[in-house]
C-alpha cells in the first residue's frame, strides 16, 4: 500500500477545520442560538483524543462547568469523528471539557456533531481550538505549537497568521521547551510564571536558580538579575570559589536572533558576536541523536 503523503500547510484549509469549532460560550448566554447537533450519543461511547496536547484541567473551573450543565445542559454540541477501530463509539476532536463535566454532572448523552477528520486533521484542530480558546498553560501551548511545526510542516510566520498569535509571542513561549523537565513541571503547576520561565532560559543551572526563586519568591526582574550573574557564584556560601572570567553582554538583537533560531531548531542556540566585529561564532546544542539527525537534514536540503 502506498504512503500517503504527508500534508504540508494548514491541512484542508484553517477555515474548513474549523467551521464547526467555535468557542464556547457560558452556559447562561441564550443570546447565541446553539449549532444542531447531528445526533444524540450516550456518553459510555464518547472517548477522548489521545493526541489532545491539553494534559491539565482545573478542577474549579470543571466543578463550575459541570454545575452549570446540570441546570441547562450542554449547550455546544461536540465535535467528534468515528473512533477508528471501533463501530458505534465516538472520539473528541473539540469539547473534551464539556465531555469531563457532563460525567461529573451524570448525563446519559451528549449531542454530537460528527466529521469525518483524519489523524492529522484532528491533531490541527485539537491544538488550534485549544489555543485559540486560551485554555492552555505556558508549556501546553508551546508543546501544540511545536507539534504543529514539526509534524505538519508549519512556519512561526504561518501560525502567527493563522491563529492571530505574534511571531514573536509564539517564539518566545517555544523557547520555555528548552528548560529542564522540572521547570516546566513547577511553570505548569503555577510556582513559576512565564516570566521567571524565560529569564531562566540563559541560565546555566536553570533548576538550581528556580529552586531558589520559589522559595525565597524572587521577583521576575530579581530572576532576571540573577540569570545574568556568571553562574559559578550565585549559590556559593563562604565566597571561597574562583570567579569566572566576566561574560561580554549580548545586545538584545543577538539576543532576539537567539531566541528565534532556538525556537525555529527546537535547539538551544548561542551566538557569540564580538562587538565592533563581523565574524563570530555559532554553538547550537542538541539532546539526542534523533535532533542531530534533524539538524542534518535542515542544514543539507538547503543545499
Amino acid at each position: 500500500m502506498a504512503e500517503k503523503p504527508r500534508k504540508k500547510g494548514l491541512g484542508r484549509g484553517l477555515s474548513a477545520l474549523m467551521a464547526d469549532v467555535q468557542p464556547e460560550t457560558p452556559q447562561s448566554d441564550a443570546s447565541q442560538a446553539p449549532r444542531r447537533p447531528d445526533l444524540t450519543v450516550p456518553i459510555e461511547r464518547i472517548f477522548a483524543n489521545p493526541d489532545q496536547p491539553r494534559r491539565s484541567f482545573s478542577g474549579d473551573a470543571l466543578q463550575e462547568l459541570s454545575d452549570s450543565i446540570a441546570e441547562k445542559g450542554v449547550i455546544q454540541p461536540l465535535i467528534v469523528r468515528p473512533r477508528p477501530g471501533y463501530d458505534g463509539e465516538f472520539e473528541i476532536v473539540a469539547g473534551e471539557r464539556r465531555w469531563r463535566a457532563s460525567q461529573m454532572a451524570k448525563l446519559h448523552e451528549l449531542p454530537v456533531i460528527v466529521r469525518e477528520f483524519d489523524d492529522t486533521e484532528v491533531l490541527e484542530v485539537a491544538i488550534i481550538e485549544n489555543i485559540q480558546r486560551a485554555d492552555l498553560n505556558p508549556v501546553e501551548e508551546a508543546a501544540g505549537y511545536k507539534a504543529l511545526m514539526d509534524r505538519f510542516g508549519h512556519t512561526q510566520e504561518k501560525l502567527s497568521q493563522a491563529l492571530g498569535k505574534s511571531r514573536s509571542h509564539i517564539a518566545n513561549l517555544m523557547r520555555l521547551l528548552q528548560l529542564p523537565d522540572d521547570v516546566q513541571t513547577w511553570l505548569v503547576e503555577g510556582k513559576l510564571s512565564a516570566g521567571h520561565a524565560r529569564a531562566l532560559i540563559t541560565s546555566d543551572d536553570a533548576t538550581a536558580l528556580a529552586k531558589k526563586v520559589i522559595t525565597q519568591g524572587l521577583s521576575v526582574r530579581e530572576t532576571e538579575k540573577l540569570a545574568k550573574k556568571p553562574q559559578g557564584n550565585i549559590f556559593t556560601d563562604d565566597g571561597a570559589a574562583k570567579k569566572p572570567a566576566k561574560a561580554v553582554e549580548k545586545d538584545a538583537d543577538t539576543k532576539a536572533l537567539e531566541g528565534d533560531l532556538s525556537a525555529s531548531l527546537g535547539m538551544k542556540v548561542s551566538i557569540q558576536h564580538k562587538p565592533g566585529q563581523e565574524s563570530g561564532q555559532i554553538t547550537i546544542s542538541y539532546d539526542s541523536l534523533d535532533d542531530l539527525d534533524t539538524l542534518c537534514m535542515i542544514l543539507s536540503s538547503n543545499r
